[in-house]
C-alpha cells in the first residue's frame, strides 16, 4: 500500500496518484493504476456502467457446489441505492453518483434514491444533515432504522434467535476497542447491515437468483491497511450487490475533489456550503469531529473521545453518560463507554457470531492510521488548501 508517509497531502492538483501494490480484491492490474482525478472519475462512471449493464440484462444462471446449472430466467435490477452516512467519503460518494445520473439518463429509471441508516445513536447534527442535503438535491430519501436499540443490546435485552443459542444475549455491556473485531461485527449487524436486508427484501423478496439491489457506498482502498485487503470493486452477497465506486481513489483524489467542488469563498456560506447549484456538502460533524457521527457505539473510540464529543455535542455526550448510568445500574461490569470491557467479562453471553463484511460502516476500521494533526484533518476535509496547510504546520512547528 502507498506509504503513510505519502499520505500528508503532497500532491499537486492535475498529477496521477496510486496505490504502491496491487490490492489482493482488485480485479485487474489497471484497478489500482495511479491515474489523475479526471481519469479516476472516469473509471468510477465504467464501474456503474458495467455493473448496471451486468445485473439489469441476460440471463441469470447459477451452478450449485454439486455442478448442477440452474436458470432462473432474465436478471433484474430491482434498484440503484446510494449510501449516505454523511461522512466526508460518503458526501464525495453521492456527489459523484449524482452527477453519474445526470449524465446517463439511460440509466435513471434504476436509482431509488440516497439510503440513510438512522442507528439511533447519531449525532442529530449528522442527521439533520442528510435529510436536509437530500431535501436541497430533491432526492428521494429512504431513512431505515434498525429493529432493535443500542441500550437494548449492552443491557442485554436482544437474544439469539438461533440454535444452539437462543434465548441468549447476543451482546452485554459497552463494546470497545479489542474483542477480534467482535464487538463491531454485533453492533453493525443489528443497527446498520439488518435494515439494509430489511431494504433488500423489500425490493427483491426471495428471489434473490434473479433480481438484485445495488448498493453504492464509498469503501476505499487507500483508507486504511484492513480496507486495502479487504475492499472490492464489485461484490456480490445474495440479492444484493455492494459497489465500491471509489474504491480506486487515493486520499489525494479525494482532496482534490474536495477542493474543487466545495465553496472556498471568503462570505457567509449557507447551510451545509451548498452555495452553488453543483456544491459539495460539509457536514459539520465531520470538519469537528473528524468523523461522520452517524453511529456512536464507541467500538474503536479513541482515549478522550467522549469529552471530545462532549466539548461540541454536549448533549450527546450526556445521552452517552446517562447511558452508562443505566448499564451500571443493572450490574453490568462493562459500563463505561468507550473502553474494553473487564477481562473476566463475558459480553457475548450467545458466543461470537459470524463475522460480516461491514461496507457501510464509515471509518469503522480499526486498524486505520491513527489520527493526525488538526490541520492534516482539515485539509482532508477540504477545509483548506495546501499552502494555507503547510503555513499553519510551519508557524506550529516554530512555536514548539
Amino acid at each position: 500500500m502507498r506509504s503513510k508517509a505519502r499520505d500528508g497531502g503532497g500532491m499537486l492538483p492535475g498529477m496521477p496518484d496510486g496505490l504502491e501494490k496491487k490490492p489482493p480484491k482488485a480485479s485487474d492490474d489497471e484497478a489500482w493504476k495511479a491515474r489523475t482525478l479526471e481519469e479516476a472519475e472516469q473509471r468510477t462512471f465504467d464501474l456503474l456502467d458495467q455493473v448496471i449493464v451486468q445485473y439489469s440484462t441476460g440471463e441469470a444462471i447459477t451452478e450449485s457446489s454439486s455442478g448442477r446449472v440452474q436458470n432462473h430466467g432474465p436478471r433484474e435490477l430491482a434498484g440503484l441505492f446510494g449510501l449516505y452516512s454523511g461522512g466526508n467519503d460518503s458526501v464525495v460518494l453521492t456527489h459523484m453518483l449524482r452527477r453519474y445520473l445526470a449524465d446517463r439518463p439511460q440509466h435513471r429509471h434504476h436509482f431509488q434514491g440516497m439510503v440513510h441508516v438512522n442507528t439511533g445513536i447519531a449525532i442529530p447534527q449528522t442527521t439533520q444533515h442528510v435529510r436536509e442535503v437530500a431535501a436541497r438535491w430533491s432526492t428521494t430519501l429512504l431513512e431505515l432504522h434498525p429493529r432493535v436499540t443500542y441500550l437494548d443490546l449492552i443491557l442485554g435485552n436482544v437474544r439469539s434467535t438461533r440454535p444452539p443459542n437462543v434465548g441468549r444475549s447476543v451482546w452485554r455491556g459497552f463494546p470497545g476497542p479489542g474483542g477480534g473485531g467482535q464487538p463491531h461485527n454485533v453492533m453493525y449487524m443489528r443497527l446498520k447491515d439488518q435494515p439494509l436486508q430489511a431494504l433488500r427484501k423489500q425490493y427483491v423478496g426471495t428471489d434473490g437468483a434473479r433480481k438484485k439491489v445495488l448498493y453504492v457506498a464509498g469503501m476505499r482502498w487507500d483508507e486504511s491497511d484492513k480496507r486495502f485487503r479487504n475492499a472490492e470493486e464489485i461484490g456480490p452477497r445474495g440479492g444484493i450487490v455492494w459497489v465500491s465506486a471509489l474504491v480506486h481513489w487515493t486520499n489525494a483524489h479525494m482532496r482534490e475533489y474536495r477542493a474543487r467542488w466545495r465553496c472556498h469563498k471568503v462570505h457567509r456560506h449557507e447551510p451545509h456550503r451548498m452555495c452553488f447549484e453543483q456544491a459539495l456538502p460539509l457536514n459539520e460533524v465531520t470538519a469537528n469531529l473528524h468523523m461522520s457521527g452517524d453511529c456512536t457505539c464507541g467500538c474503536y473510540a479513541k482515549p478522550n473521545e467522549l469529552d471530545e464529543i462532549g466539548f461540541f455535542y454536549p448533549e450527546v455526550a450526556e445521552r452517552i453518560r446517562r447511558d452508562q448510568q443505566t448499564v451500571r445500574d443493572a450490574g453490568i461490569a462493562a459500563w463505561k463507554w468507550g473502553t474494553p470491557p473487564p477481562a473476566d467479562f463475558n459480553p457475548q453471553p450467545a458466543g461470537p457470531e459470524e463475522i460480516v463484511p461491514a461496507p457501510a460502516c464509515a471509518k469503522c476500521i480499526g486498524d486505520g492510521p491513527v489520527q493526525g494533526s488538526l490541520e492534516d484533518d482539515w485539509l482532508a476535509a477540504g477545509l483548506i488548501t495546501e499552502q494555507q496547510h503547510r503555513t499553519l504546520r510551519a508557524g506550529w512547528e516554530e512555536a514548539s
